[in-house]
């Protein structure tokens, strides 16, 4: 595996992490979803269509459209419920959570469908960054029911959170062999593009059937617009590791994301109980050691 897959990666980590505080800080989190992805296909339209250009317009098999429309669903779904989890829950609880369930998956699926190994290093990588996952997160307080008005229920955010990850190893999958058979950058645009059709889609149809009110707002478009072009970068990056090197390895040191996201949400947004709980959520950085064993087992 190429040694510049570490700071690709970590780079991309760094700016997913910001756009979900820009996301979960925002007033309405799907409607910012659906500006940054129409930022991200406006400023990469004139830089993919040169890239393309550059390395000789290469056409686009069907089966590589056929991922890419999958891909794109895909991710309008992960913004649906990536929102809908922020809308009820913390950054600190909800992002582990998405994120944490992520790896063990990506490896499931690495190993089962594309015959990828994990060396014995590599699986104890994955080992220290679930653990860190937990510490940080700790999702089995968010499993404890709650007392509502209507009885005691589970946290909304805890299902949503799940399903986003769920998500996220799917559409890692599809991506995984799309980049193979496209252009890893014109085939991020692509889906961004997919991706923004399908959520304005969905808010049209939220707005004519009256779950969404005219206040709706979300963040500023100066705020939507910044967090449009790191979430593009970002994804870019990904998808530049991803053909260069296996999914086993890119999905979960891309989860370094998580340490990062949580210690913003517990110090900066004030999510943490005391000092103890945020030595707790930041401490648990230590264990992305595990990062280190993960790429050189792989």
């Amino acid at each position: 595996m190429p040694p510049i897959v570490i700071p690709i990666v970590g780079l991309a980590a760094i700016l997913h992490a910001a756009w979900n505080v820009i996301l979960k800080t925002s007033g309405d989190p799907v409607l910012v979803a659906f500006r940054l992805n129409l930022v991200s296909v406006m400023v990469a339209v004139p830089i993919v269509a040169a890239w393309w250009v550059a390395n000789g317009s290469r056409p686009i098999p069907p089966e590589g459209f056929a991922l890419v429309m999958l891909s794109g669903f895909l991710e309008a779904a992960y913004f649906i419920a990536l929102s809908t989890a922020y809308r009820h829950g913390d950054l600190s609880v909800v992002y582990p959570i998405a994120r944490g369930t992520a790896p063990l998956l990506a490896v499931v699926v690495g190993v089962l469908l594309f015959n990828e190994v994990l060396a014995p290093a590599g699986w104890l990588g994955v080992g220290c960054l679930l653990a860190g996952i937990l510490i940080v997160g700790r999702p089995w307080l968010a499993l404890r029911p709650r007392v509502g008005s209507e009885g005691r229920r589970l946290d909304p955010a805890v299902g949503f959170a799940l399903l986003t990850g769920v998500i996220i190893v799917t559409y890692s999958a599809v991506d995984r062999a799309g980049v193979r058979i496209v252009d890893p950058v014109v085939y991020g645009l692509l889906l961004f593009a997919v991706a923004t059709l399908c959520l304005w889609v969905w808010i049209a149809i939220g707005r004519l059937r009256g779950s969404r009110g005219d206040d709706a707002t979300g963040a500023p478009w100066g705020r939507s617009a910044v967090a449009g072009v790191i979430a593009f970068v970002g994804y870019m990056l990904v998808l530049v590791a991803l053909s260069i090197a296996p999914l086993v390895v890119v999905a979960p040191l891309r989860e370094s994301a998580i340490i990062l996201a949580s210690g913003w949400g517990a110090i900066r947004l004030g999510e943490a109980t005391g000092r103890a709980d945020a030595t707790r959520r930041v401490g648990a950085a230590v264990l992305v050691v595990g990062i280190g064993l993960l790429v050189v087992g792989g």
